[in-house]
């Protein structure tokens, strides 16, 4: 047991700005968040990197900051669109990969609950970025590799999935009904609406991301009051977040009321990171109600029927409000038919399923229940998944054809 509370989660919000970190073990009641300052609430870590030339030591956040102001050192920032551009870095004649810095400086975020607090062992890494797409995951994959965390390890969700662990890992009478977050700049506000459809089992969540507003000026409070009056005009609201630099000073007058009036307000900038924490922990919940079906998550169900110890039964290839980036399924079965594989496609809002049948041409002609395939299942969007079904023959008695069939299929 004592093993068990020295292992964390680790979330990092992550941008080209800055870091913020939280970590959570299964013994504490919410994720604590790292500050560089002993009792200090500023989390914002510059996500900034900064060498000496000629000297194999980095700096990184407001040390790096600090000696950028320096002729003696070169200072690297915005890491994440140098990343994602694969810029190639000339420091005192040496080449880095924007890719490998970026690197470096999430190790630096890795080791800093340790350094600080000596917390324990790490138990998985769990990023967070304002979007996620295919090419997002192909350089956080590489930087997984490169900072030698398994992918089973390595977690990449975006904000809105952040707000969506966090808003209803809290307690049950702040997610009742919608929930709003607004996050705000020195000039622009926009905001998540969070909804549940309670009719389903999984209960499904979906968040609609609002347009950037300008926010900026001697009106802001009466401009941020308009917005708030227009988004939750009909509306039922159990409580609102306020996240972001743009709510700092204590400008807000007339919206504040407003906000706080029969709902619960918090503000805060740790939100998405601590969010992050608690991903970990909903992914691998059995009894999760919800089920959380963003831009990137898998939008229906596919299953095969088969016979498990004399009875009937599904097998889940895909599972609607998976990531389709990491999604995957694969078996292999014991052939009984005359030469089609019934596929079952299920919406989550629904009890129906419609049946998809994939013939398999050519198939070598063999006694019933001696063909054994191997069936996987790999999405190549949220809404499609290609099937690949390969024959494996039937050990020494029926050579496999190497026969493979594939398929597109989708929503």
């Amino acid at each position: 047991m004592e093993e068990q509370r020295t292992v964390y989660d680790l979330g990092i919000d992550l941008n080209d700005e800055f870091a913020m970190v939280s970590y959570f073990q299964s013994n504490m009641e919410e994720p604590e968040t790292v500050s560089m300052t002993a009792g200090s609430e500023i989390y914002q870590i510059p996500a900034v990197l900064a060498k000496r030339s000629n000297v194999s030591v980095w700096y990184y956040g407001d040390e790096a900051k600090r000696m950028a102001k320096t002729s003696e050192v070169v200072c690297v920032d915005a890491l994440l669109s140098r990343a994602f551009h694969r810029e190639v870095i000339d420091i005192g004649g040496e080449h880095y990969e924007a890719v490998e810095l970026l690197a470096l400086f999430l190790r630096k975020m890795i080791e800093l609950p340790q350094k600080l607090g000596g917390i324990g062992v790490m138990n998985r890494l769990i990023l967070t970025v304002e979007r996620v797409n295919a090419e997002t995951m192909k350089l956080f994959w590489k930087i997984a590799s490169l900072l030698g965390i398994p992918t089973d390890k390595f977690l990449v969700i975006d904000h809105k999935e952040s707000f969506y662990c966090y808003a209803l890992s809290q307690q049950p009478e702040l997610w009742l009904h919608d929930i709003f977050l607004f996050e705000a700049t020195s000039d622009a506000v926009g905001y998540y609406e969070l909804k549940r459809d309670r009719r389903t089992t999984p209960q499904v969540v979906s968040i609609r991301e609002s347009k950037r507003y300008m926010l900026a000026g001697e009106q802001r409070d009466e401009l941020f009051l308009a917005i708030l009056q227009k988004a939750f005009e009909g509306k039922i609201i159990s409580s609102v977040y306020l996240v972001g630099d743009g709510f700092d000073g204590d400008w807000m007058k007339q919206s504040l009321s407003y906000v706080c009036r029969g709902r619960r307000a918090f503000a805060g900038k740790n939100l998405f990171s601590k969010g992050a924490c608690y991903a970990g922990a909903v992914r691998n919940a059995s009894n999760w109600p919800c089920i959380y079906m963003g831009e990137n998550e898998m939008k229906f169900n596919l299953s095969i029927k088969v016979r498990d110890k004399g009875a009937m039964a599904f097998y889940h290839l895909i599972t609607a409000g998976h990531n389709w980036f990491e999604a995957k399924g694969e078996c292999e079965v014991i052939f009984s038919g005359k030469g089609s594989v019934d596929f079952w496609k299920q919406l989550p809002n629904s009890r129906e399923a419609k049946i998809e049948t994939l013939q398999l041409t050519d198939l070598p002609a063999r006694p019933d229940r001696t063909t054994r395939l191997r069936i996987l299942a790999k999405p190549v969007s949220d809404e499609k998944v290609e099937i690949t079904i390969r024959d494996l023959g039937f050990g020494e008695f029926f050579r496999s054809s190497d026969k493979t069939w594939k398929y597109t299929m989708s929503l």
